[in-house]
């Protein structure tokens, strides 16, 4: 039986190719949903925003074949030739020409559709929620995974961002401390992160011939994009909160974030139907304090966490330790496959 710790793309879609050759598993996430770091929320009328992961690239090879191997379809992010900038907090909102952008791509119906796609492959008793790990114990002949209960496992799959499984599982034997050192300095994707999308009844920036991009060094937005459907008929704006906002009241932090569109789109801004945020640092099965000061995917990719560990019963996954696009939905999807082949070919 092959535990894999953390029901994120990586964990998944190892447990989607695990499955498919008869290989045994569980997986073991703590959280009370699916998905990990993907969360799509749909509000009123079934808008989809994402408060997660959300774009891919045309240099996305693996996660575009896994796209098309369950048959989901991407689209072009809409992006405005002239966008809305504000340079200062008293800065007046100008506009700027950025010109044709390197396209970025969306996934229809929302990024949460591959999650619920490699999902809907499993039973559900192979996915086990509530389920969080706090150690691990390596035997001669077995390894005890400890969640709710005790688990029996032939392998274990850590498919979470190292600094959880280095501050939150203890392992016995105790990992090597060379790799505890990096893993805790490794910096997890969308940690100090904050998403924010409002919904509309219409598209008031399109109807109102004004782009839907805004970009401000002020803050508290300080990127804000179109985040209509594939279809056009749902309608929102979705963008990034500034991190030092983080420790603001929600109240008070959503009255900055009007104030902030109303200078920049105007009245027709407060007509919103929802107001949604993701603030990543209060997640707690993303986000650990780390000890010094960690920069933007720093150690993403380490060749440390390459290599099995534990005579090939412990395998490293995440899209932080991906050796191809790491920290993104690229590198996770990479990790899976590599796991995945990994585990087939040592169990079969």
């Amino acid at each position: 039986m092959v535990i894999i710790i953390g029901a994120g793309l990586s964990g998944l879609l190892t447990a989607f190719r695990l499955k498919k050759q008869g290989i045994p598993f569980k997986i073991l996430e703590a959280r009370n949903r699916i998905g990990g770091r993907i969360n799509t929320v749909l509000e009123s009328n079934n808008t989809p925003v994402e408060m997660g992961a959300t774009w891919f690239q045309n240099n996305h090879q693996n996660l575009i074949a896994l796209l098309k191997e369950l048959g989901l379809n991407g689209f072009e992010q809409f992006m405005d030739e002239t966008v809305l900038f504000q340079q200062q907090a008293n800065s007046p909102i100008q506009l700027m020409e950025i010109g044709k952008q390197a396209p970025s791509y969306r996934i229809a119906g929302g990024t949460s559709n591959l999650i619920n796609a490699l999902f809907q492959t499993l039973r559900d008793d192979e996915v086990l929620l509530n389920q969080t790990v706090t150690k691990i114990i390596f035997k001669e002949d077995s390894i005890q995974v400890y969640g709710n209960e005790i688990f029996a496992a032939s392998q274990v799959v850590l498919a979470i961002p190292p600094k959880l499984w280095a501050n939150k599982i203890l392992f016995e034997p105790n990992l090597a401390r060379d790799l505890m050192d990096v893993a805790q300095q490794t910096h997890t994707w969308m940690e100090d992160s904050i998403k924010v999308a409002l919904t509309y009844k219409e598209p008031f920036w399109q109807d109102d011939d004004q782009p839907g991009t805004f970009f401000s060094n002020a803050g508290p937005i300080t990127e804000f994009y179109d985040h209509c459907n594939i279809e056009r008929t749902k309608f929102a704006l979705c963008g990034f909160i500034n991190s030092a906002f983080k420790n603001f009241p929600h109240e008070e932090r959503q009255n900055l974030v009007i104030n902030q569109l109303k200078s920049v789109f105007g009245q027709k801004v407060e007509s919103f139907l929802d107001y949604e945020e993701g603030v990543w640092s209060e997640e707690e099965y993303t986000f650990a304090r780390s000890e010094y000061d960690v920069f933007p995917h720093q150690n993403n990719g380490n060749t440390i966490f390459n290599q099995p560990l534990f005579n090939d019963r412990l395998f490293i996954s995440s899209s932080e330790v991906s050796a191809e696009s790491p920290g993104y939905m690229e590198g996770a999807v990479y990790a899976g496959n590599v796991i995945a082949e990994k585990l087939i070919s040592f169990i079969k």
